[in-house]
């Protein structure tokens, strides 16, 4: 595996380094990552990783660069690397929200291989769903972005125009999702179950859940169907939160932040 840089060690930079040496893609010390505050990459200097603050230092000792930076910070960063970039030998791969191909492009020149992914944390499990886009002509970037993401969860190539809606549906998607369950662990305190008891038990069927949904020929519809009964207690629980909003909350939550994720960044 080529050497990585991490530029942004934080909450998703971090998962992405944890995640391809858990999945054995790379060792911590094929791993740079830089933070301007240094000190809160401490663990990960402990555990063999590089870290630092010097963002060119860390392109100019690696291969595989991946821009992990909030968008506000982009284009600065843009504007530091560009120079130490050599398209011969670098690939760039971009996780900010809403910043498009042509924008990086712009800023770290034409020929400099470039691949935008929307991961979400748990690359850090192996349990990530990555969106990934590219443009004609860098298919073997695109390749090389796959194995990196595929090591991590699953990955799926669409256009880049739905890249922002992957923010809202996979990035976002982990947190309404995590909602669900802690709503789910609440109502099982309520009806009887000790606290660390309902969060295990919201936790474990909402996985299996997720697994069915993923199984082939299956339509989440389909798995509701074979445990819901005439006057069962199933239907009874699944009308009450449909009259309560349950899927029309969440639809316009993603809509939301469809919407939000657009204007993250602004060149």
């Amino acid at each position: 595996m080529k050497t990585i840089a991490v530029l942004g060690g934080g909450n998703l930079g971090r998962a992405l380094a944890l995640g391809w040496v858990a999945a054995g893609l790379a060792p911590p010390s094929a791993i740079r990552l830089t933070r301007r505050q240094v000190s809160k990459l401490s663990d990960l200097a402990d555990a063999g990783f590089g870290v630092g603050a010097d963002n060119r230092d860390a392109v100019e000792s690696s291969e595989i660069v991946v821009l992990a930076v909030q968008p506000q910070q982009l284009d600065a960063l843009l504007g530091e690397i560009a120079p130490a970039l050599d398209s011969g030998r670098h690939r760039v791969v971009s996780v900010v929200s809403g910043a498009s191909i042509a924008r990086l492009r712009d800023a770290l020149g034409p020929d400099v291989p470039v691949v935008r992914a929307m991961p979400n944390t748990a690359v850090s499990i192996g349990e990530s769903m990555t969106c990934l886009s590219a443009e004609e002509g860098a298919e073997s970037a695109l390749e090389e972005a796959q194995t990196l993401f595929d090591a991590v969860g699953r990955t799926l190539v669409i256009r880049e125009e739905m890249m922002v809606p992957a923010a809202a549906l996979c990035a976002c998607g982990v947190a309404f999702f995590l909602r669900c369950i802690r709503a789910a662990s609440q109502g099982g305190i309520e009806i009887g179950f000790h606290p660390e008891e309902a969060l295990l038990l919201a936790g474990q069927t909402a996985r299996g859940a997720a697994a069915l949904s993923l199984k082939e020929d299956t339509h989440p519809e389909g798995e509701i169907d074979r445990v819901t009964t005439p006057r069962g207690c199933t239907i009874a629980g699944l009308n009450e939160m449909e009259h309560r909003g349950l899927s029309s909350a969440l639809i316009k939550g993603l809509i939301v932040s469809a919407r939000a994720a657009e204007g993250l960044y602004r060149e």
